[in-house]
């Protein structure tokens, strides 16, 4: 088994008796079905139903404060928050950036011999295996307890090209794609059966009259490929 330290993956945490509910109404995914050790794919939307942010969810168990943690791309984490706090209004939830404090760890290749606390199956894909919540520091630590190989971040990125997973802001742009363009009805990031959340108008239409026009795809070359 391997494991890599992400270092531009951020964590976000959204706590407080109106939590699930506040995030219900935001994200793409259904809180309702998160629970501590189970992880969701979803996406923070614009009106127009592009996405602002995409990221993985869990649920913090009761030992680490509950509420629900987001592993977000680190440079979208301040803005995150603050799109966030924007929707509170009078919702009895807090919002904070964790990120100089706790990062994540991918683990593939294997399963874990042990099961820590924040971590979770990665719901994309399964060839990704899991995400972890750790401090950096503790990232040789963690990788020991499950019995994986700590190794260098571009080697997971190379495991996430090869199965065909999109990375915002690399595969494709923030605030530019379609949930559709960018395969997260394909990847578990989009519940047609939940309720209303910001944006759902669009890309429940696009999902009914199959309008997506765009698609990410995997593509081998043989040979050097172009930049």
């Amino acid at each position: 088994m391997k494991s890599a330290f992400l270092p531009d993956r951020g964590v976000v945490k959204v706590a407080g008796e109106d939590a699930r509910n506040f995030l219900n109404g935001l994200i793409t995914t259904d809180v309702d079905r998160l629970k501590p050790g189970l992880g969701r794919f979803g996406a923070l939307l614009t009106p127009q139903g592009k996405i602002i942010a995409d990221f993985l969810i869990t649920e913090a168990p009761a030992g680490h404060g509950g509420g629900f943690l987001i592993d977000c791309p680190k440079a979208l984490a301040d803005s995150l928050a603050t799109k966030l706090k924007f929707y509170k209004l009078r919702a009895k939830v807090t919002v904070d950036n964790l990120s100089d404090d706790l990062g994540v760890l991918a683990a593939w290749d294997g399963q874990p011999a042990a099961q820590p606390d924040l971590a979770f199956a990665d719901p994309r894909n399964d060839g990704l295996g899991y995400r972890i919540l750790v401090p950096e520091n503790l990232k040789q630590k963690l990788s020991d307890l499950i019995g994986a190989e700590l190794v260098d971040a571009a080697e997971y990125e190379a495991h996430r090209i090869a199965l065909g997973v999109p990375r915002g802001g690399l595969d494709f742009m923030y605030s530019d794609a379609f949930p559709h363009e960018t395969n997260m009805d394909r990847l578990a990031g989009v519940d047609f059966d939940k309720g209303c959340y910001v944006g759902q108008e669009v890309v429940s239409r696009m999902q009914h009259r199959g309008t997506a026009r765009t698609r990410s795809v995997k593509v081998l070359l043989d040979g050097a490929s172009p930049e």
